[in-house]
């Protein structure tokens, strides 16, 4: 355990880094704007996405500099997110990782336009830097991220849970939400880690091999947002630094509503269980995909 603490460390602080580097300084103009991408997106969060991306990098031997600019481009897509559904227009939220919401701290329009800039800057990377020999393969994985992002991913999601406020939702209606609003990036964050290699190399896995992570991807995003859930009942604002108790008291259906606590605990572990399932054939290799998993699972904000 001590050994995938410092693991995730290393790769949370490297990526820190990657993330300054990328984002535009907070002197260059526009001013205000930059800043206030960089407040949204630097120093908050636990990065499980960029770190699903880096385990499937090392699975499939991807180089560290390529996987982390995917990992980033993902990350950016989740950050413009979380910017845009803390709006009033959204759930109107004044507190995220522990700090006032980009339109509190700055103001709505300008919330508007980080997350624009924050999607845009995602593509862009994607766009500009190489993360496969193989250009059709690197145009697959943008589309990927695309799909991921949109209608059919997660502002899909987004607008089935805007319209579910104050209705009682089905197993599967709430799953079929989940994996649009939360599953669809961090499958996305899995798949594109995994096919940042080059043309002749270890990196470019079947696609048998690749719908095994797209079903651990899958698992692991449902498992995430049932243990959210289960959070979010049961453990305090200062923990989780976000309002905890939000969805509830909006009349939101979540999985601890429907189900409640001691089922939804239960079906996290299921999916948990589902998605090692998932990784039984890459053997060692997936280490570090088991051990996020768990901590998905057992984490405690």
């Amino acid at each position: 355990m001590s050994d995938f603490i410092s693991w995730v460390s290393t790769h949370q602080s490297r990526f820190e880094e990657v993330l300054k580097r990328l984002l535009p300084q907070a002197d260059a103009m526009p001013q205000r704007l930059h800043a206030a991408m960089r407040y949204s997106v630097l120093d908050g969060g636990k990065r499980v996405r960029p770190l699903l991306a880096y385990a499937a990098g090392e699975l499939s031997g991807a180089p560290v500099e390529r996987v982390e600019i995917a990992a980033a481009a993902v990350e950016l897509i989740h950050a413009y997110s979380l910017v845009h559904d803390d709006m009033p227009c959204m759930d109107d939220d004044v507190l995220r990782r522990g700090k006032p919401t980009c339109h509190v701290e700055y103001d709505e329009a300008t919330a508007l336009l980080v997350g624009d800039a924050l999607q845009s800057l995602a593509f862009q990377l994607l766009s500009e830097h190489r993360l496969n020999d193989d250009a059709a393969r690197q145009l697959q994985m943008v589309k990927l991220l695309a799909v991921a992002s949109g209608s059919r991913g997660m502002a899909g999601g987004q607008a089935i849970d805007l319209a579910s406020v104050g209705k009682q939702l089905s197993l599967p209606e709430l799953e079929q939400m989940h994996i649009h609003k939360t599953g669809a990036l961090i499958r996305a964050a899995v798949l594109l880690g995994a096919q940042c290699g080059a043309e002749n190399n270890r990196g470019n896995l079947t696609q048998a091999q690749l719908d095994k992570l797209d079903r651990f991807g899958k698992c692991m995003g449902l498992a995430f947002q049932v243990v959210d859930d289960v959070l979010d009942s049961e453990a305090d604002t200062a923990t989780l630094g976000k309002t905890a108790g939000k969805d509830a008291d909006n009349n939101k259906p979540t999985y601890v509503t429907l189900l409640g606590v001691a089922e939804a605990k239960k079906m996290a572990a299921e999916l948990h269980r589902d998605a090692l399932d998932a990784l039984t054939e890459f053997g060692a290799a997936a280490r570090r995909l088991r051990e996020l998993a768990d901590f998905i699972v057992m984490r405690k904000y």
